[in-house]
């Protein structure tokens, strides 16, 4: 069974990291969504929520597929995460040109480190192409709507977190 590590900070999941997500279950029986964690930044979900909330929204969208990811943290380079998880197959969203051209250099060195695990880029859905985590968090800091960014499980989580 070949294995896909689809990597991200995932703080929060965005609807377009849910659509890639979902076209990774499409490509592989086994996907393994990487939460990377990074000692030097201040995450607004914690592994644990960030984890629970990938498992909420999928199993919401798409609950036949559910039991099909695996959700673990890694720190340090995607590749050796990949390779820790006997993945063969690394998926990368993209959202514009941008994205692919750094993501392209990612690409490179990658297969440069690791040339058994291959690079596949998803493009994300037109709708979600502008949604970035960052800004999501930054519009429901400041008490803007952002359930159309979302996956709703999110959405509540969020509006949980601003009530705190």
């Amino acid at each position: 069974m070949t294995k896909a590590f689809y990597p991200g900070s995932f703080d929060p999941l965005t609807n377009g990291h849910l659509d890639v997500l979902i076209q990774a279950l499409a490509m592989s029986p086994k996907v393994i969504v990487g939460v990377g964690i990074n000692p030097n930044k201040q995450p607004e979900f914690s592994f644990e929520e960030r984890a629970s909330l990938i498992k909420e929204s999928l199993a919401e969208e798409l609950p036949e597929r559910a039991g099909d990811v695996e959700i673990v943290s890694f720190q340090g380079l995607v590749v050796d995460a990949a390779r820790k998880f006997d993945a063969k197959i690394l998926i990368r969203g993209l959202r514009d040109g941008t994205d692919l051209d750094y993501e392209m250099q990612m690409a490179g060195m990658n297969r440069q480190m690791a040339p058994d695990v291959q690079t596949v880029f998803l493009p994300a859905a037109p709708a979600s192409r502008p949604i970035t985590a960052t800004l999501v968090r930054q519009i429901a800091s400041m008490g803007g709507d952002v359930s159309a960014f979302v996956p709703g499980p999110v959405f509540a989580a969020l509006k949980k977190k601003s009530r705190s």
